[in-house]
């Protein structure tokens, strides 16, 4: 049986709040896991604003009507009104999460500051923010975590290299084809990466003739044909949480119709024969449907 592994990008205090429950139901409905990664310090979601200077970003909010999706309160977080922690606010919702049986980890503290900042920062800007969703997470789960995934596909050669350090089992911070080995600088990072391998509902809808009642169909096409290692598709709790929900309940239907096991990235990594797995560096670049550059799997090292 093929496997589609689902990861669940938890941005923001609402999010947590509304989105997340809703997505738990649909997902024991369908008899389907997933891992959560939260963000775990506080919503800034408003200090988003200043992206509307780099090209494309608002071609892409014109497309997926930001304000519908996260509400005017979220979009003022950071600026206009203070920031809530989601950790402190929303620990007991993280928690029943984990009482359910998903998987949880680190998206971020900061999600803004992380995006918009990490991809240029320095080693001690990286530790600061990581170790403080790291603690954060052991002070809520009782345990660390044993994965990230990066807010934004968004990295450097420090946030490489510090999870390692920190005794990360895997990690789902980029872009990509296949499970794979990170080659940072030339140098090997013992943290394998699982890649998203799919498109997310936001870099698609109002492309192409997309919509919400067919984009299901599109991403369905795309895995037609399974990978030999499984897919892995990232959703949003305060997109597929909420106004998008009826899209995915649709996937999970048509997914599990095409034979898919669909799963957390965990049981999609304990199928690996990790030690197979091929070197690649990692890079920046461009992919369609979302602006400016996020960390991808790079060339293959011999």
């Amino acid at each position: 049986m093929p496997y589609l592994a689902l990861k669940i990008d938890v941005d923001t205090y609402r999010g947590t709040r509304e989105g997340v429950p809703k997505l738990a139901e649909a997902l024991k409905r369908h008899n389907a896991n997933a891992t959560f990664l939260w963000s775990l310090g506080a919503d800034h979601t408003g200090r988003a604003i200043k992206r509307a200077f780099r090209p494309g970003f608002m071609k892409k909010v014109s497309r997926t009507s930001v304000l519908e999706h996260y509400g005017v309160k979220t979009l003022l977080y950071g600026t206009l009104l203070p920031g809530p922690d989601i950790g402190r606010r929303c620990a007991g919702i993280m928690r029943e999460i984990a009482a359910q049986g998903f998987e949880n980890g680190i998206h971020t503290w900061d999600h803004v500051r992380w995006q918009d900042g990490v991809a240029t920062a320095d080693a001690d800007w990286t530790a600061a923010e990581l170790n403080a969703a790291f603690q954060r997470f052991k002070e809520i789960f009782g345990e660390p975590p044993l994965t990230h995934g990066a807010a934004g596909w968004q990295m450097n050669a420090h946030a490489y290299r510090l999870e390692q350090q920190l005794g990360f089992t895997y990690a789902s911070d980029g872009r990509g084809t296949q499970p794979f080995w990170p080659m940072v600088n030339g140098e090997l990072v013992r943290v394998p990466q699982l890649p998203t391998t799919l498109p997310t509902l936001d870099e698609l809808i109002g492309v192409d003739g997309l919509t919400v009642d067919n984009v299901h169909e599109h991403l369905m096409r795309l895995t037609e044909t399974a990978l030999p290692t499984g897919h892995v598709y990232t959703l949003h709790a305060e997109l597929e949480g909420m106004k998008l929900l009826p899209v995915f309940e649709r996937l999970l239907a048509g997914w599990t119709a095409q034979g898919y096991q669909l799963v957390s990235v965990n049981q999609l990594f304990e199928t690996l024969d990790v030690q197979q797995l091929p070197y690649h560096s990692v890079e920046m670049g461009e992919i369609p449907g979302r602006s400016g550059t996020l960390a991808l799997q790079g060339a293959a090292f011999p």
